[in-house]
């Protein structure tokens, strides 16, 4: 009996040990919200990017990239562009959420700018990765469908 109970109280300290590190020393990054999945001109596009850091050295670089599905080969309609993350002084675990936004055909707010394809409704999806100062790069994730309408 004593062995039965034994068993059965260190059931959850067995579970609670093999719980894996949600920090590493790779970014970890992931998509918490987007403002809007369908824009007209001059909307405001605005991601929440969260994110994990073992050192907390993500002081580089926010890479994103904006992929149209419907005119591929149109100029102004893919891009790739980086953002400079702030210095700050880094911590251990860092957890937190990054920002980024982009006006549709506008200069609206200071935001980037983003085309569609022109004549025509856009369907596009961006992609994100970050960098840290020790050159570890996350994993790039994207986001749902987004539609540009003309």
């Amino acid at each position: 009996m004593k062995t039965k109970l034994l068993i059965l109280l260190a059931i959850p300290f067995v579970f609670y040990a093999c719980k894996k590190d949600t920090y590493t020393t790779k970014p970890q990054i992931s998509v918490k919200q987007i403002n809007k999945k369908v824009l007209t001109t001059g909307d405001i596009l605005l991601f929440q990017i969260a994110f994990t850091d073992k050192e907390g050295d993500i002081q580089d670089t926010l890479w994103v990239q904006k992929v149209s599905r419907v005119c591929p080969t149109t100029p102004g309609a893919q891009f790739l562009t980086r953002y400079r993350v702030p210095n700050f002084t880094p911590t251990k675990d860092l957890k937190g959420i990054l920002e980024v936004g982009f006006a549709y055909n506008s200069s609206a707010g200071g935001y980037s700018s983003i085309a569609g394809c022109g004549t025509r409704n856009d369907t596009c999806y961006f992609k994100f990765w970050l960098k840290d100062k020790a050159n570890n790069r996350s994993d790039t994730i994207s986001t749902e469908n987004i539609v540009l309408l003309r």
